[in-house]
């Protein structure tokens, strides 16, 4: 339990947490623009079937943007209010598009999911046993990220497999 006074969640500075859940929530409105401007641009083979699996990625980073707002403000902090600041707290970054075939679109959102998978995974060791309430949260939001680079991971395979059976 938060203790207002002191701000300690049994051993964790709750100012660190708000500052690493910061980053996180830079990392997911990030994400989710990236999903959201990779599908209108994707180009090649397939696309369609990436198309739809980058749309239901954009709509699960925004909810995950959401629900890390959410636990910042419980923890007494606040969300970054400017976009300005997910460029210079982002953990995981953002690049633009610049290929815009479906094959080197999946190989960016994969790297975008590693780097998620990544950040959650310390976040979840961090706040293990010691603070149940975002413990739960970023295993959720984990999960997510680890299904989505099955996804992406798979997809790309398939892509990749029937280009290369067109050419053999």
């Amino acid at each position: 339990m938060a203790r207002r006074g002191n701000s300690i969640i049994k051993g964790i500075e709750v100012s660190e947490l708000i500052r690493l859940l910061n980053k996180a929530y830079a990392d997911e409105w990030l994400a989710y623009y990236q999903y959201y401007i990779e599908e209108k641009v994707v180009k090649g083979i397939m696309k369609d079937a990436a198309i739809a699996e980058l749309q239901q990625h954009a709509a699960d980073e925004l909810r995950h943007a959401d629900m890390v707002a959410q636990r910042i403000l419980q923890l007494g902090g606040t969300p970054l209010l400017s976009p300005k600041e997910w460029f210079t707290q982002t953990n995981c970054g953002y690049e633009e598009p610049k290929d815009f075939d479906v094959t080197a679109i999946l190989e960016d959102a994969i790297k975008g999911e590693q780097c998620a998978i990544s950040t959650y995974s310390e976040l979840a060791e961090m706040t293990r046993e010691k603070d149940i309430v975002t413990y739960d949260l970023v295993s959720r939001i984990l999960a997510d990220e680890v299904e989505h680079e099955e996804d992406l991971t798979a997809l790309h395979e398939d892509i990749t497999e029937f280009i290369s059976s067109l050419r053999g």
